[in-house]
């Protein structure tokens, strides 16, 4: 964040307007604001930083959240802008900025895009913003005056917001003539956050691509050739809870022109695709394609859909390329979800359209990188791994489709489908079920399910089918909404607070801890009630029962930041010493320590408490936060310097570590981990902690970080080696050296142990490790030991003799199931549940072999009496002594190819349970169907089955099936006429 000093420019000539690359144009707007005082903050990655309600960031204005809500920390960096411009990353695609259907139908959507935005924090505010864009727009970039109309608010009477008429009187005084300044309402002119927050009016600078007419009456019409340019927001109000509107205490400017469109008007391009942004992407793609090049057609006259290909592929790719280089990887929920759907979007385009081969949308990160490595130099450094994880995550694709595909025919097979032939007037569909798990677990995309039965003639339950994707919507939305919303400041108390200097609470007695002969002594903490909020408002008093957010002069809980837990505890009043506060939750505000209690009893501000904390909570948390420390230590030091944390969270019982990296773990990899971590236990190191300016600590070798705004000055966490010595350079030691305001051990050996006992990957390139110390670490190595040694007495019981009946064989089979579930479940190190797993999976397929074995053997001889008996009759209906399903049929299979012509049933008796198999089959071209003679029995046994024409199966109940059988006979015979 940096000022960057830039030489000035000149203004360049009306008539030149069209000259500009889009490096240039993007240059020379960051250029012109940083000459006019503003700070060039760099972009922040399209991952929402602690941002739950964005799936990715979709505007300039996201990473300055904190400071229009006032809860920026006051010590951090980003406290003190004032003025700030820059280029975010951008993606529209999911969530309420949807624009991933609309990509490729015609010439300007896209999913991702550059928002070009400038920004005062109670600096200047409307009359400056106005003339700084109407100076850029028309003297440096050269856009002709009279082709630009610009929007205000014209004010809203039902909620008694009076007109802009201030943002008015300025563009009239710039000098926009009064027929091309028109008022729109709420819609198009007012800006708003989200249901709360900061908000205000807003005024909009049309770009007329035609020139040379009136065009007033089109603006806000969506004419294609008058498009929006620039947006300036204006946020003077706050919209409370209850949707009334405060004025701010402090106003600010919010501005966003998307660079995509500029570039397209300042080359005088009707489709941002024409521009230079897209153009060598486009190239690139025809270079690898099997088709003609990019025409720029849409809708009827693009035969093939091929210019609409090109579109979606040359955005998707520029998408994913940001993505995943930001750590954001195709997956199964949330943000991932969407990317995963952009991929395969753009992978079928490839395939079905652009007949482009595989491994040719990976080929296409270079052009990526190309474009945009200069100002988003990450794109560089991850070009490779992006290439990977779009190359398997395109394989896993493809092999999904085919097994899709399969599974579709296979499903059309069963319900005996005959193109053309099934029978709508009686509500014969497709099973909905069978589509939406294909949808759900494959990514199966819905529109290539409906184009394949289209194809075959089928339909499918659309109604039903809308009714899951609904259900499935509403509980995602209601797992989001589920969480207990937090009583924390908003932007209007926190300026009452500092209205009312409030001094910012001390929290430094968090880290006052020391030992005393191996025992953590925490310091006592008195403090005094400064504030009180009950939600909307500061108040001087909350009632029993009341729940509110308690603001104190000084509090030695730690406030949940950094991954860590809050600390648990709670407080007494003087004067009702026996009555507790607990604290429910700690929250950081602005630089305030929010502790949200349900009061128990009458609290006033003024009151004098008494904290009580939670020590063992807290000590166990500092185990887990060094141990975690530690643990990414040791990842980098096992899997290379490519290894970057991408997330964590600590906890008492338990410690999480996302991070990237190409592939799982394998069993070495995690044996060595956690041997690096237990050497540093092991050792007892000094684990050393000192504040330092922040670019003082980011000169630190060796430093790790993640995308986080830190306070300055910042706290620097080092295991074995002083803050000071990293500093100087005296020594060149490799440790573990980060930024961090959590709370850690004075020593690594009261780790004691750790034990990695879950490593998955998350999504592609992105793995989650979650590991145990102490009693729990011990445990985890104990219960692997027995479950070792249960499976190597499996081993030997399956190794050293044959299963001599098919009782004993179903018990072993069963016996290694209930084991491998025991290892699979159970809280084990890693590297050995992954052992036993494949151990596992061996014993299990030689006790299968022996048991399908023993039951080839018994439908043998079973089918060998029954022959003997009824020889071969063209209907055989009996009964045979088994508790396998699998031999009836097996029976059923022996019986048909001895005689190809009869039809088969056969039912078992469990006498125990009363529980009746059946299976049958017939000979194929039979008026009897296996299915419906199958289904018939079970129902008449009170049961249910199913299958094929041919083979089907099922199961039922009675006392005694010789009325069964019968009847079953009877069936067929009626069916059959035999």
């Amino acid at each position: 964040m940096l000022r960057v000093l830039v030489r000035r420019f000149r203004p360049v000539s009306a008539g030149s307007f069209r000259s500009f690359s889009g490096l240039q144009v993007r240059t020379r707007f960051l250029d012109f604001f940083q000459n006019q005082d503003h700070v060039l903050v760099p972009s922040s990655p399209v991952r929402p930083r602690g941002d739950p309600s964005l799936l990715f960031v979709n505007a300039g204005m996201n990473q300055f959240k904190p400071v229009l809500l006032g809860t920026v920390d006051p010590r951090s960096e980003m406290s003190r802008l004032r003025r700030v411009v820059n280029s975010q990353k951008c993606v529209r695609a999911g969530g309420k900025h949807n624009d991933l259907d609309d990509v490729g139908r015609d010439l300007n959507h896209h999913t991702f895009f550059e928002m070009l935005g400038s920004w005062s924090f109670g600096d200047y505010f409307k009359e400056e913003a106005c003339r700084m864009a109407w100076t850029l727009l028309t003297e440096h970039y050269g856009i002709p005056a009279d082709r630009l109309y610009v929007s205000y608010f014209g004010g809203e009477e039902v909620l008694g917001l009076p007109a802009d008429e201030e943002t008015r009187q300025v563009w009239l005084d710039v000098g926009v003539p009064p027929h091309r300044l028109l008022p729109f309402g709420l819609k198009e002119n007012f800006w708003e956050m989200g249901d709360a927050g900061p908000c205000g009016p807003c005024t909009e600078i049309h770009y007329d691509q035609v020139g040379g007419r009136p065009a007033s009456h089109l603006v806000n019409g969506d004419d294609p050739d008058l498009v929006e340019l620039w947006n300036l927001v204006f946020m003077q109000y706050n919209r409370e809870a209850d949707h009334s509107l405060r004025l701010l205490p402090s106003f600010s400017v919010d501005t966003g022109m998307g660079l995509e469109r500029l570039v397209s008007v300042l080359q005088g391009k009707t489709s941002n695709y024409d521009t230079d942004l897209f153009t060598p992407l486009l190239e690139a793609i025809h270079q690898r394609s099997g088709v003609r090049p990019y025409g720029g057609r849409t809708g009827a006259a693009d035969e093939g859909r091929v210019d609409m290909a090109y579109r979606v592929v040359a955005d998707h790719i520029r998408t994913l390329t940001v993505c995943i280089a930001d750590g954001v990887h195709p997956g199964m929920s949330g943000a991932e979800l969407v990317l995963r759907r952009i991929l395969r979007r753009a992978v079928r385009f490839c395939a079905e359209v652009l007949q482009l081969p595989q491994g040719a949308l990976a080929d296409l990160v270079p052009t990526v990188t190309h474009s945009l490595g200069d100002v988003y130099p990450e794109l560089h450094r991850e070009a490779d791994r992006v290439a990977d994880i779009i190359n398997e995550n395109e394989a896993h694709f493809l092999s999904s489709l085919q097994r899709g595909s399969r599974l579709i025919l296979r499903t059309l097979r069963n319900m005996d489908y005959k193109h053309g032939s099934m029978d709508y007037k009686h509500g014969v569909l497709f099973p909905t079920s069978v589509v939406w798990s294909l949808h759900r677990d494959l990514g199966f995309p819905l529109d290539l399910v409906d184009l394949m039965l289209e194809e075959k003639g089928v339909q499918l339950d659309r109604q039903e089918l809308d009714r899951l994707i609904s259900e499935n919507q509403k509980q995602v939305v209601s797992e989001q909404q589920d969480q207990d919303p937090s009583v924390s400041l908003d932007v209007g108390s926190l300026s009452e607070l500092q209205r009312l200097r409030i001094p910012l609470t001390a929290e430094d007695r968090k880290y006052r801890y020391h030992l005393d002969q191996d025992r953590y002594v925490f310091p006592e903490c008195r403090a005094v009630v400064l504030a009180l909020y009950d939600g909307q408002s500061l108040v001087s008093e909350v009632m029993g029962g009341q729940r509110c957010g308690v603001v104190l002069d000084q509090t030695c809980f730690y406030a949940e930041q950094g991954g860590q837990s809050h600390d648990r505890g709670y407080f007494t009043r003087d004067g009702l010493q026996d009555v507790p506060f607990p604290v429910e939750a700690v929250v950081l505000a602005g630089g305030y320590v929010v502790h949200q209690v349900t009061a128990p009893d009458t609290l006033k501000t003024g009151d004098q408490v008494q904290l009580h904390l939670d020590q063992v909570f807290r000590w166990s948390c500092m185990v887990k936060h060094t141990a975690t420390h530690i643990l990414n230590f040791a990842l980098k030091t096992v899997l290379g310097p490519s290894v970057q944390q991408r997330g964590s969270h600590v906890s008492a019982d338990r410690l999480r570590f996302d991070f990237s990296v190409k592939g799982s773990l394998s069993v070495s990899q995690l044996q060595q981990v956690e041997s690096c971590v237990n050497s540093m236990i092991s050792a007892n190191h000094a684990v050393y902690s000192q504040e330092l300016p922040l670019q003082t600590a980011r000169s630190i070798a060796g430093l790790r970080t993640v995308d986080e705004v830190y306070p300055d000055p910042v706290r620097v966490v080092s295991v074995a080696v002083p803050v000071s010595e990293l500093l100087d350079g005296r020594t060149d030691k490799q440790t573990s050296v980060e930024l961090c305001c959590g709370t850690h051990l004075l020593q690594t050996g009261a780790i004691e142990d750790l034990v990695i006992v879950s490593e998955r990957q998350l999504v592609r390139g992105i793995s989650r490790v979650v590991a145990v110390t102490g009693r729990d670490a011990t445990r985890a190595r104990e219960a692997g030991q027995l479950l070792s040694q249960e499976v190597d007495s499996l081993a030997v019981r399956i190794a050293d003799s044959a299963p001599s009946c098919l009782d004993s064989a179903h018990c072993l089979a069963k016996e290694v199931g209930v084991v491998s579930d025991a290892v699979d479940n159970t809280a084990v190190p890693q590297w050995q549940r992954r052992e036993l797993q494949t151990r596992l999976k061996t014993l299990q397929r030689s006790s299968n072999t022996a048991v399908r074995k023993l039951e080839s053997r018994e439908a043998a001889a079973r089918a060998q009496t029954l022959l003997e008996t009824h020889g071969k009759k063209q209907l055989l209906v009996d009964s045979v002594e088994t508790d396998s399903e699998s031999v009836v049929m097996k029976t059923v299979n022996q019986l048909s190819s001895v005689s190809p012509q009869s039809h088969v049933m056969l039912l078992a008796h469990q006498r125990h349970s009363g529980k009746v198999l059946c299976a049958c089959q017939v000979s194929k071209g039979s008026s009897l169907l296996a299915s419906d003679w199958a289904v018939a029995v079970c129902r008449h046994l009170g049961g249910s089955g199913g299958g094929s024409a041919l083979v089907a199966r099922g199961t039922g109940s009675s006392s005694d099936i010789t009325e069964a059988l019968k009847w079953a006979e009877e069936f067929a015979r009626q069916k059959t006429g035999r």
